[in-house]
């Protein structure tokens, strides 16, 4: 007997299945097909914000409170971190920061230096010993400076002390390794000087303020403001032509014998920092020769 052939009732099945499979795949592509196609329109933008929001929000929220836990966690350590490095930070810019004062210090040391090598250089008629200005007198009435030469560098009591800029003062005292200098601003500095333009002489004496004025100027001499005032080389206390400062003002009363003038010096007393010291002048005291007035 013949067995029925089960293909004959199978294959219809099978295709409809086939064909409801491949229906629904062509739909879902027309569907993602039109979503897309809505989507680019700005169609779904309302739809997308309501569903998309509250997963945003939730995500937002979600990662805040991981941030809190983790910071909690690793707040403390980073701080330390934090503040050590910033300790280490602090003292290299002061390591830096001293750095750059040194090598400025030592750029304007160069530059004194060379200025002064050039005035040197401009006046070979006199030879010099530079010497740094290790000390100030803290008395307002006295106007010294300590050098750090002395006699064991050939310096000697009354050597006239300059700058490129002009006369500084004198030597006064002299250790074997310092020397004390009284500058020309001091109260018991006397000079006598010569104004450039009137050849006139005068004597240039030093106030408590530490300013410099002019006496003795004669009363038919006409001094001007901006006279240059030098030294005249009377008295064998300095050198002649050594350059001192300008006349700033004149005081002229017609009742008085003489005139008087304030005088702004060329060297600046504060900035002091390297003086040259002229050891081939040697000062003439003559003040035994000066006759003094007879007691009656």
């Amino acid at each position: 007997m013949l067995m029925p052939d089960k293909r004959i009732s199978i294959e219809p099945h099978m295709f409809k299945f086939t064909t409801s499979r491949s229906l629904q795949t062509v739909v879902l592509i027309l569907i993602v097909i039109g979503l897309i196609v809505m989507a680019l329109g700005g169609y779904l933008s309302s739809l997308s914000r309501i569903v998309l929001n509250p997963l945003i929000s939730a995500q937002a929220w979600l990662y805040n409170r991981y941030q809190a836990i983790q910071e909690f966690y690793t707040v403390p350590s980073d701080l330390v971190r934090l503040r050590q490095r910033n300790a280490e930070l602090e003292a290299e810019v002061a390591r830096l920061q001293s750095q750059v004062i040194d090598l400025q210090g030592q750029i304007s040391e160069v530059d004194v230096l060379t200025t002064l090598l050039d005035f040197r250089r401009a006046h070979p008629e006199n030879e010099y010993v530079s010497a740094s200005v290790i000390g100030r007198d803290t008395s307002p009435f006295l106007h010294y400076v300590i050098i750090n030469r002395g006699s064991d560098d050939g310096l000697r009591r009354g050597m006239p002390v300059v700058t490129n800029q002009g006369l500084v003062g004198r030597i006064d005292a002299v250790l074997p390794n310092a020397a004390r200098l009284q500058l020309i601003t001091d109260t018991d500095s006397r000079i006598n000087i010569r104004l450039k333009q009137s050849n006139a002489d005068a004597v240039l004496v030093g106030q408590v303020t530490g300013d410099v004025s002019l006496e003795m100027i004669p009363q038919d001499i006409k001094v001007e403001a901006g006279d240059l005032v030098l030294t005249s080389g009377l008295g064998g206390d300095y050198p002649p032509n050594l350059l001192i400062g300008q006349v700033t003002g004149v005081r002229r009363h017609e009742a008085e014998l003489f005139q008087t003038a304030s005088v702004q010096p060329v060297v600046d007393f504060t900035q002091l920092q390297i003086v040259l010291v002229i050891t081939n002048f040697q000062p003439v005291e003559i003040s035994p020769l000066i006759p003094t007035p007879s007691t009656p």
